[in-house]
C-alpha cells in the first residue's frame, strides 16, 4: 500500500481578524467611558521622625497649639502635646466613634488657631482601618458658607501618623 503525500504548496490560509476587531470597536469605548470614574485619591502623610534634628526651641513651643488626636476603643482625646494638656475627650455614641463631635470641636479650635495646620493622629494597634480613614476624613476638612454657597475649607490638613500610648482609662477602669 502505498500513501500518497498531500501536497501543500497550494494551501494559503488567511488569517480572519474581523472578529477581533468587532470586539475592541466595543471594548475600547467601555474602557475609556469607564476610566473616567475609577480615580484615585492621594493623601500625603507623614510618618513620625526618629531624629531629634528638627526640636523646635521652647519659645515656638510656647505659641503653637501642638494638635494632637488619640483614638481608643471608647473615645477620642484631643490634647496639645505642648502642654500635656486634655483638651476635650469625645467617648463614642453607641458603638461608634462620634465623629461629628470630634469635628465639631475642631471647627472650633480651628477658628482659635487659624494658622495652625497640622494635626498628629495617634491609633491603637487595634484601630479599625475604617474608623481611622473615617478620622482623617474629619480632621482635614470643614464645610463653610460663602455669598450663600456650601464650600470645603481645610481645617488640619497636614497630618502626622503615630502609635497612641496604652489607654491608662481602660487600664484603671479594668482595676475597679
Amino acid at each position: 500500500m502505498r500513501f500518497r503525500r498531500r501536497s501543500s504548496r497550494d494551501t494559503e490560509v488567511e488569517l480572519n481578524i474581523t472578529a477581533f476587531l468587532n470586539l475592541m470597536v466595543v471594548l475600547i469605548p467601555f474602557l475609556l467611558i469607564n476610566a473616567v470614574f475609577a480615580q484615585v485619591s492621594i493623601l500625603q502623610l507623614n510618618l513620625p521622625a526618629i531624629s531629634d534634628s528638627s526640636v523646635p526651641s521652647e519659645d515656638d513651643k510656647k505659641e503653637k497649639l501642638v494638635l494632637e488626636v488619640l483614638i481608643y476603643e471608647n473615645r477620642y482625646e484631643v490634647v496639645d502635646r505642648n502642654t500635656s494638656a486634655v483638651l476635650k475627650i469625645v467617648e463614642n455614641k453607641g458603638e461608634e466613634h462620634d465623629s461629628a463631635a470630634l469635628h465639631d470641636f475642631l471647627v472650633e479650635l480651628k477658628q482659635k488657631f487659624p494658622a495652625e495646620t497640622a494635626v498628629t493622629l495617634l491609633c491603637e494597634d487595634e484601630t479599625p482601618y475604617r474608623v481611622m480613614i473615617k478620622t482623617m476624613d474629619v480632621v482635614r476638612l470643614y464645610d463653610t458658607k460663602v455669598n450663600g454657597q456650601t464650600i470645603k475649607k481645610e481645617l488640619f490638613p497636614n497630618i502626622n501618623i503615630g502609635s497612641a500610648p496604652a489607654d491608662k482609662a481602660a487600664d484603671t477602669g479594668g482595676d475597679a
